[in-house]
């Protein structure tokens, strides 16, 4: 799997400025254990070769890069410390090309059309927008990608919970670069738990995880249709007949035949379904493959492999 698709999946990068390398490990670590295994530590202080050093040993699930590279120098010292991707605030082809033939991934950043030209010359097709709330936000970015329609973005500046599901509901966006969770007083006090509350918070924001409907095995389409009618008395919702089931209202089908579960199916409704599976499986979460239905080269909906208290669950594409 290549970089950008990483951080994709990811959905959130966090931006880190360690001041001391000492915190670099704990502070990585509340990020995973909140649902964020990734980092990109800046290149805006003298501890960031080894906070990058010490993450890279210590912690190597954590999809690690360095971020404020400037120069070819620090390039060569981030990927010795165990960077895996380069990220920059501007776009210096020098560097672009010195990561290019070193191969490491590079993210450069791009303010104005004159920018994203450059980094098409060069081949890149990702790129960071950078400082973002301040150039215009989200409302350039669809601009800008009107005649741009190859180029993925990933804005870092001013992105908060407040704006975060905005930009990632835009298909052109791989993944947002955020610094909220990773609190500087938190940092200071070495409050990790604090770090690991917040981090998790905006998993949970970002992946919009909610009850979508529950489907019963009545059996047999006499039944289902005998209990979807009670349903409706009792909510005073309007049925609608299909081929293998009723649906009642958008909360309950009533399946005409047994079908997933011993009891039904719960479908859990997502922003993103191909992330909602990333971080699922990283919580312990086993999929179905076979059970994956796509739609147009997409995946709609996946079952996981276990029952839970007796019902099939499936993610379902929001």
């Amino acid at each position: 799997m290549d970089m950008i698709k990483k951080l994709s999946l990811a959905g959130i990068v966090p931006v880190i400025k360690v001041e001391d390398a000492n915190d670099a490990v704990p502070l990585c670590k509340a990020l995973s254990d909140g649902g964020l295994p990734v980092a990109e530590i800046t290149f805006r202080s003298d501890a960031a070769q080894e906070a990058i050093r010490r993450v890279h040993q210590e912690l190597p699930d954590v999809i690690l890069g360095a971020g404020t590279v400037l120069t070819i120098d620090q390039v060569d010292r981030a990927v010795a410390a165990g960077a895996t991707y380069i990220v920059s605030p501007g776009l210096n082809p020098e560097v672009v090309r010195h990561c290019q033939k070193v191969g490491v991934p590079i993210v450069p950043g791009c303010a104005n059309p004159s920018d994203i030209e450059v980094a098409l010359s060069l081949g890149l097709t990702t790129v960071k927008f950078f400082p973002a709330e301040a150039l215009g936000g989200l409302n350039l970015i669809k601009a800008m990608s009107a005649p741009y329609g190859n180029v993925k973005f990933l804005p870092t500046g001013g992105v908060s919970e407040s704006n975060l599901l905005d930009y990632l509901n835009f298909n052109k966006v791989v993944a947002c670069g955020g610094s909220w969770m990773v609190d500087a007083k938190a940092i200071a006090a070495k409050d990790w738990q604090r770090i690991e509350t917040l981090t998790r918070n905006a998993v949970t924001l970002m992946l919009g995880l909610s009850l979508a409907h529950v489907g019963i095995n009545s059996g047999n389409p006499q039944q289902a249709e005998k209990e979807a009618k009670a349903l409706c008395g009792l909510l005073g919702w309007e049925s609608k007949d299909g081929n293998s089931s009723i649906f009642v209202g958008g909360g309950f089908e009533m399946m005409k035949k047994p079908f997933r579960g011993t009891h039904g199916h719960i479908a859990i409704g997502t922003n993103d379904i191909a992330r909602a599976k990333w971080h699922l499986e990283r919580r312990g979460f086993v999929f179905d493959e076979a059970s994956a239905i796509e739609k147009d080269g997409k995946l709609k909906a996946i079952y996981l492999q276990e029952e839970i208290a007796g019902f099939a669950f499936h993610l379902l594409q929001r």
